[in-house]
């Protein structure tokens, strides 16, 4: 069940506007909670650089409007959070949601990033976004009851999503809404042991390689890890005293680390007992292959009845697809590879459009601003004292120039309306083009994992078939 943080942020004492927006940032973007960086997403701005390109539209704000706030009263951006109940959702899905939101909430009229943190049990989001509006000309102002309207949205959202939400939340004694946690079977919070479960569910779900990929994943969401000579494996959050065993006689049934060791391996369903899901389709074992690298017969065993398994759901994955000619399934192969690589294409196509639309809406606005310096300069016969005087304001009027001569290459210059228009409509497309991606990428996987399958099995290699396997 999604519940809701929203807050404005002002200049921080001490420091400066710029500063103040790094500082809060810097905690959304921590790779530790994003996993190196891959659960960020942004909308007309870039993550990194965010407090800078958000620092340069209120500067144009101002020089666009004339109109400028104290700094106590002048919001720099606004942060809210999403927060999810665990084993509902993970981190990457909580991340659409969040973008989802934050997209409908400005309406594609302000920048802002997303992040996705995995430093707690429950999948939450941090939405960033600048106060001003893109075309710089007027400010998000909070209103009567926005709070309220937020959380009704991210309801929506989370329906949409088949996610639950939080039916008439009660308020604490200090009229704040009560934590998620309390929300959760007869109102306590979740114990370790419950967290440590729905975290280890969640790590299972991206499918590691190996164990040692597993507790990897562990760490990054926030977990201390500790083995034993023996070969046990132990786990502690922070604020917990002791560190919990992975045993079953622990954490219940499939939590064991022969468990945890079956499921990487191929050999069981996720921990969480979900045994309904359509198996997905998976390469199957060269056996030969990895006898020759020091596998025993007992690995020898589970591969053949692992590969078999891996055959059966290949073949009823042609069957549901109504794939059962080759030559159908070597086309079919073929052409959503190259569907796959098209829409590739397509969307860095899209983001080079999306950077020089900006490039040239930064330089309407640097243009507009700096030309009565520079044709005063001009009107000075480019005098000296006037260019030290003025310099920065020059220097960023050619660099408008060249940026109109590089990005248009002698083609009109079209009207701000019409930049901040197309600016959308790219930002629409590419969020329409990776809706697209992800589906095409995941029925390629899974086709190209067939047909490689099938070709295993009637022994065709690269084409080719096998000698060994026709005689």
């Amino acid at each position: 069940m999604a519940t809701t943080y929203y807050k404005s942020r002002h200049t921080t004492k001490g420091l400066t506007a710029i500063q103040t927006m790094k500082e809060g940032f810097d905690y959304g973007k921590n790779p530790i909670k994003t996993r190196n960086g891959e659960l960020v997403v942004s909308y007309m701005c870039d993550a990194e650089t965010a407090h800078a390109e958000f620092a340069l539209d209120k500067a144009k704000y101002k020089a666009v409007t004339g109109r400028e706030q104290k700094p106590e009263h002048d919001v720099l951006y606004y942060h809210k959070r999403q927060a999810f109940m665990p084993g509902e959702i993970d981190h990457d899905k909580a991340l659409e949601v969040g973008y989802d939101t934050a997209m409908r909430w400005t309406k594609g009229k302000h920048a802002f990033f997303v992040v996705s943190h995995v430093d707690r049990p429950h999948p939450h989001v941090h939405i960033y976004y600048n106060s001003t509006a893109l075309d710089c000309s007027r400010k998000f102002r909070d209103f009567l009851g926005s709070a309220r309207a937020f959380r009704r949205l991210s309801d929506r959202v989370c329906l949409e999503n088949n996610l639950s939400i939080v039916l008439n939340p009660k308020m604490k004694s200090k009229g704040k809404f009560k934590h998620y946690g309390h929300w959760q079977g007869d109102n306590k919070p979740p114990t370790f042991q419950e967290r440590l479960k729905t975290q280890i569910d969640i790590c299972l779900s991206r499918q590691p390689n190996t164990f040692e990929g597993f507790l990897q994943s562990m760490t990054e969401a926030g977990y201390e890890t500790k083995q034993r000579r023996g070969g046990g494996v132990s786990f502690r959050i922070q604020g917990q005293e002791r560190f919990t065993a992975l045993r079953s006689s622990t954490l219940g049934k499939g939590y064991g680390l022969e468990d945890i060791l079956a499921i990487i391996e191929g050999r069981g369903a996720p921990s969480g007992g979900r045994t309904d899901q359509p198996r997905r389709v998976n390469l199957i074992i060269d056996i030969q292959s990895r006898m020759k690298a020091g596998k025993g017969s007992a690995y020898e065993q589970w591969a053949k009845v692992y590969n078999l398994k891996q055959m059966a759901a290949a073949l009823q994955f042609l069957q549901e697809n109504d794939l059962m000619e080759y030559e159908e399934l070597e086309q079919k192969a073929t052409e959503i590879t190259d569907s796959f690589h098209a829409l590739s294409d397509k969307i860095k196509t899209v983001e080079g459009d999306i950077k020089s639309n900006t490039e040239l809406r930064t330089a309407v606005i640097d243009f507009a601003k700096t030309r009565p310096v520079f044709d005063e300069y001009k009107a000075k016969k480019y005098s000296n004292k006037y260019l030290a005087e003025y310099e920065a304001d020059i220097q960023k009027y050619r660099a408008a120039q060249a940026t109109f001569k590089r990005v248009l290459d002698g083609a009109k210059l079209p009207k701000m309306d019409a930049l901040t228009a197309e600016g959308r409509e790219l930002a629409a497309q590419k969020k329409a083009a990776y809706t697209e991606y992800r589906a095409v990428r995941k029925s390629m996987q899974e086709l190209v994992a067939a047909k490689s399958n099938i070709d295993y099995l009637l022994g065709i290699t690269g084409g080719r078939s096998n000698k060994e396997q026709e005689r």
